[in-house]
């Protein structure tokens, strides 16, 4: 009886499988892949596409695995693993400045890659869904011991999400990687809107950050405030993104080359695309970053609109799953991965677009690049074991979770 007890459970947990985002996560290989191939076959690196390809199906193997192992988590054990997963993090993002691929960072300013052999690991993508973890947990426990929101207490909240986010912060600053500490802060501050903080502390913090935003727009497009960000570490070619963003007509033959063949490519494209194979436009490293103008070159504007629509499906759903979700634990990791996937979408597409600078970020489950495409596919993990476990959202003092 036992058995079939547990064999009804069981069966009941898998029907609360979102099968809407696996679906999604299918057409999402399926066009990454392809795109991929195209990518590498008219123009790309030295690689040959086949075996890019198989590279990267390979990853999403790895991947799959990922999910079908969290999906085994419960609440608890996520609430156990996360310090655990947050110190190796801190520890991987430590190893990476002494151990970073020299090459690459000489390529891109970025001292953020570790290489081994031909097969190159970013830790700070994997960090993420570990960042993810720690703050849900953090601010779920806060919430545990302080029921009542007080600006005192909300204050506090606000510190220890801080303190959370600084090491990680630090550390990916000194790898000069600005896209990716960009996703951090975008996850941070999607965590502490909905963390019950009161507005009266978040509508002066947001006025702050807008202003902050703005004056650094400021500084980057003015010679005098980039001497000043200058002293502050920020390197050329950060600059030199900027300049290619807001003329990307002036300067074809260096750094605005990429961006100016981009968009010609996309533009290309026009309505219904150039059709399979037939990619005419050069783009520097489209596999990568520029992945979107192989979707908007070959199928048009339709497919990159299609290739949107999938995203915001996908978005959606993951707020179904936040809504869902029976604790506050779970709703705040749907929040930190529907806050990293969003603002990835939205700079890479943006950027592919001419409508933001240039920041190194990948397109999800799209661009080639295993680490990026394990965080992601981790981050989904996490979400469908939302609706998987279906826990319960009493605390318990020894466990956090009452099971």
């Amino acid at each position: 009886m036992q058995q079939l007890a547990a064999h009804r459970s069981n069966r009941s947990s898998a029907s609360e499988l979102d099968w809407g985002i696996i679906l999604i996560l299918i057409l999402f290989m399926i066009i990454g892949l392809g795109s991929l191939y195209l990518a590498i076959a008219n123009g790309g690196t030295g690689t040959s596409p086949i075996r890019a390809v198989i590279m990267q199906f390979l990853y999403w193997v790895v991947g799959v695995g990922f999910i079908v192992f969290l999906v085994r988590f419960d609440a608890s054990q996520l609430w156990r693993l996360a310090p655990i997963a947050y110190g190796i993090g801190i520890i991987l993002l430590i190893l990476v400045l002494f151990l970073y691929n020299r090459g690459i960072a000489a390529e891109t300013g970025a001292k953020s890659w570790i290489a081994f052999g031909p097969i190159s690991f970013q830790p700070s993508e994997v960090v993420k869904p570990a960042f993810i973890l720690m703050l849900s947990k953090i601010v779920a426990n806060h919430n545990r011991l302080f029921p009542t929101h007080t600006n005192q207490s909300d204050w506090v909240l606000i510190g220890k999400m801080i303190a959370c986010f600084m090491p990680i912060g630090i550390l990916i600053g000194a790898q000069n990687d600005l896209g990716t500490l960009l996703v951090f802060m975008a996850i941070l501050g999607g965590v502490l809107l909905v963390s019950g903080v009161t507005w009266q502390i978040l509508g002066p913090l947001i006025t702050v950050a807008v202003t902050v935003g703005s004056t650094l727009i400021f500084l980057v497009t003015s010679s005098f405030g980039r001497t000043i960000l200058g002293g502050l570490g920020f390197q050329a070619y950060q600059f030199a993104r900027i300049d290619a963003w807001l003329h990307p007509g002036q300067d074809t033959s260096n750094t605005g080359y990429q961006t100016y063949q981009n968009l010609k490519a996309i533009g290309s494209g026009q309505l219904w695309g150039s059709g399979w194979g037939n990619l005419k436009v050069f783009v520097p490293v489209r596999e990568s970053d520029m992945i979107f103008s192989v979707v908007g070159e070959t199928f048009g504007f339709v497919g990159g609109t299609f290739l949107i629509l999938l995203y915001a499906a996908l978005i959606y759903l993951m707020v179904k799953a936040t809504f869902k979700a029976r604790n506050a634990f779970y709703a705040y990791i749907a929040t930190g991965v529907v806050m990293m996937l969003l603002f990835h979408v939205f700079e890479n597409v943006g950027m592919s677009i001419g409508i933001l600078p240039l920041t190194g970020i990948p397109l999800p489950f799209i661009s080639q690049g295993g680490s990026s495409l394990l965080s992601n596919l981790i981050g989904v993990g996490l979400i469908l074991s939302i609706g998987y476990q279906q826990q319960s959202d009493t605390f318990n003092e020894s466990t956090g979770f009452s099971i």
